[in-house]
């Protein structure tokens, strides 16, 4: 028997490495946020020390039902301060590396979920 993947026309995670990560095949090098409902933009923040409140809200008006936020290299969680935003709109954050946040953030959208994957990408050179 012949299995097929399924098709999904949500935007998909397709590879990653040491400072990049590739949606539908197309390299960025920037912190990014991606979403299954087609939602794409530059995310404001090169370091995890330049994340604040800030960035946290305007990911709560997206209005996806999970948060996953990648935090690069290696898991560094967020203080709940900057979560504010997110809590009061009921919207679930989960904190991983930045690897596992692409992986999860494709099983979740391919499932028909309203996520919201917000990569931290860091450049190696820049204390990775």
């Amino acid at each position: 028997m012949k299995l097929q993947p399924d098709k999904s026309d949500v935007q998909t995670l397709t590879a990653h490495g040491p400072g990049w990560v590739a949606v539908n095949n197309e390299k960025i090098e920037n912190s990014v946020v991606v979403g299954s409902r087609g939602e794409r933009f530059a995310w404001d923040c090169s370091h995890f020390e330049q994340l604040g409140a800030t960035q946290f809200a305007q990911l709560a008006e997206l209005g996806a039902e999970l948060v996953i936020f990648g935090s690069g290299a290696r898991i560094r969680f967020p203080q709940p301060a900057w979560l504010q935003p997110l809590m009061a709109r009921r919207t679930g954050v989960e904190t991983m590396d930045t690897a596992a946040a692409c992986r999860t953030y494709n099983i979740l959208a391919g499932e028909g979920r309203h996520v919201v994957a917000a990569l931290l990408i860091e450049r190696p050179e820049d204390g990775q």
